[in-house]
């Protein structure tokens, strides 16, 4: 991406990197790590290139039933709708960086 001058950085996070909730310290401390390291590497990074952590949204899986009870079924399964946010995802290079 440094040799082509252009590229996007995309690392997971939560919105957990950015609150704290009872029972899932270890993890809120994971994803605020993420959330600073990334932004610390878009202030390095060259022109034409962004790194955004990315937070994909509340999903129903093991770790938040284990917090949210049954309530976590109310929320969509990691696969739901996976290809449609896959294919998103290919075209952020040209959305952020505003090329066509």
């Amino acid at each position: 991406m440094i040799e082509k001058g252009s590229g996007v950085v995309v690392n997971f996070s939560s919105g957990w990197g950015r609150s704290v909730d009872a029972e899932v310290a270890p993890y809120c401390a994971a994803k605020w790590a993420i959330e600073g390291l990334t932004r610390a590497l878009a202030q390095e990074l060259p022109k034409g290139m962004a790194a955004v952590p990315l937070n994909p949204g509340i999903i129903d899986t093991d770790m938040l039933r284990s917090t949210f009870g049954g309530s976590s079924r109310s929320y969509p399964r990691p696969s739901s709708g996976a290809k449609k946010r896959f294919l998103f995802f290919l075209g952020w290079d040209r959305r952020i960086m505003g090329k066509r």
